[in-house]
């Protein structure tokens, strides 16, 4: 019977050469409004910006192609990341859903494709998409392979069945929300933990009683303070504790004093 260890051998062997190390500052469109997020990406890409993150759920990968596109990078100096909906979860579909939004980003190869999120109820559906993007690896179609939102006890559940450990966790990291045992459980198969809302933006757009950007000890933290004054500092220490961070930025303006 295979461990987990020999599991991530196995994928450290036969796929060293497709992995590729996320960037550890990305920019994220969630949110992000189809005809707004051509300008946000290029200025993103003109800015420094090499990792953009996507979703089949946003309705805008067609647009963050053209974003891609209009920077003149070339498609190399650009790592690309989209997400599998579990509306498209099951083996051939999932591979059905890759093909949409490689049409879509315009690009035969993704740098990481990854599962949106868990379906608990329906979990052999979960796994089978899995299986769909270990082909996808396989093939070359993608360069890595991951997941996104999974819990200790999905992640345990998928480690029994995967052949190719997830390279991402893609989760809700921020100063309110830390997620330690999941990050250590991340680590101990090494799993990249990728941030999603990592200056606590969630606090402010689910309309909590808290929140980070009006927080007086994280402001206090950064001398800057420019339209978003968590933004240097509290990024800056994802990166040092080598996570990778993807806030979600839509205007070209806050995109560039970043």
């Amino acid at each position: 019977m295979r461990t987990h260890n020999d599991r991530h051998d196995r994928y450290t062997q036969d796929h060293a050469e497709q992995r590729r190390r996320p960037p550890s500052l990305g920019l994220g469109v969630f949110q992000s409004p189809p005809p707004e997020t051509v300008g946000a990406v290029e200025a993103a890409m003109k800015t420094g910006y090499r990792l953009i993150d996507t979703a089949a759920a946003y309705a805008n990968e067609r647009e963050v192609g053209e974003g891609i596109r209009r920077s003149g990078l070339s498609r190399d100096d650009v790592f690309l990341e989209t997400k599998i909906w579990i509306s498209d979860y099951g083996y051939d579909a999932t591979l059905h859903a890759f093909d949409k939004s490689a049409r879509k980003l315009g690009v035969d190869q993704l740098d990481l494709l990854l599962l949106h999120q868990p379906v608990p109820s329906v979990f052999d559906r979960t796994l089978e998409a899995y299986r769909a993007l270990e082909t996808l690896l396989s093939d070359g179609k993608v360069r890595a392979i991951g997941v996104s939102n999974f819990m200790p006890e999905h992640l345990d559940r998928l480690l029994a069945k995967a052949t190719v450990v997830p390279a991402v966790n893609q989760i809700e990291v921020h100063p309110y929300f830390q997620q330690a045992a999941l990050q250590r459980m991340h680590k101990a198969h090494g799993i990249v933990t990728q941030a999603w809302s990592p200056i606590g933006g969630i606090t402010s757009y689910r309309g909590m009683e808290k929140r980070s950007f009006d927080d007086p000890t994280l402001l206090a933290s950064n001398a800057t303070r420019r339209l978003l004054p968590l933004r240097p500092n509290e990024i800056r220490r994802f990166v040092v504790r080598s996570r990778c961070a993807r806030p979600q930025l839509r205007k070209p303006q806050p995109i560039r004093s970043a």
